[in-house]
């Protein structure tokens, strides 16, 4: 029978919340990289630029814990904490985005446990991105555990924003002047234009480039 590590059943140290973790990254990330392969097989373009794994440091998740009053336990963790492993998926235009979001949602044995769009609904900051929280079995030799991965999807120019928000967040301690915070929302609305144009100035050349390709078949 599954088990399920949002329950914190079976999992009882920091090394086997890695382990866990760890082979969660491995297998959206290696299954990301085969749709993207695919999707350039079939439409010769590729949706995903890069992406970016990382494991939360078990200080991170102390402090998060303790912010939302939780005991520092293992259980708790696993229970309470839904981006130790996170998973950021950085594509070329908005499009992408929710193309990436389809090809996620038509895996099987992705189950998808809670979304926030904050592309179509900015945060008041200004931040943009589209967050999935997911689970994926992970196969031991004894069990098969179910582990919660966070999944971002964001343009480029929405990570170089983000990017710039976050070292200001702890550089202030999450208190910025408010002229700052002005700017940063200026900003990115000027991401979000900057977005849209680079999205339609695309979408023109694969018009045109369409219509040659038919012109040249037809000569």
């Amino acid at each position: 029978m599954d088990q399920y590590i949002t329950s914190g059943d079976g999992i009882d140290s920091w090394k086997e919340v890695t382990l866990i973790y760890s082979a969660a990254l491995r297998q959206i990330e290696a299954r990301m990289d085969v749709l993207n392969e695919e999707f350039q097989h079939v439409h010769k373009y590729n949706p995903i630029e890069h992406i970016k794994a990382r494991i939360k440091t078990p200080e991170s998740i102390v402090k998060k814990l303790k912010r939302h009053g939780y005991e520092s336990t293992i259980q708790n963790m696993v229970s309470y904490i839904n981006d130790i492993a996170g998973l950021r998926i950085i594509c070329s235009f908005t499009s992408d985005i929710y193309r990436i979001v389809d090809m996620i949602r038509a895996q099987k044995d992705i189950n998808i446990l809670s979304v926030k769009d904050y592309v179509t609904f900015p945060k008041a900051s200004g931040y943009r991105s589209y967050h999935m929280i997911v689970t994926v079995p992970v196969y031991l030799s004894d069990r098969i555990v179910n582990a919660k991965v966070e999944i971002q999807i964001r343009t480029v120019a929405m990570d170089f924003w983000a990017s710039l928000e976050h070292k200001i967040h702890y550089k202030f301690e999450g208190d910025a002047p408010e002229h700052i915070r002005n700017e940063l929302v200026e900003c990115s609305k000027m991401v979000s234009d900057l977005d849209a144009r680079m999205l339609s100035l695309n979408e023109e050349i694969i018009e045109i480039s369409a219509k040659q390709n038919a012109q040249k078949t037809t000569e």
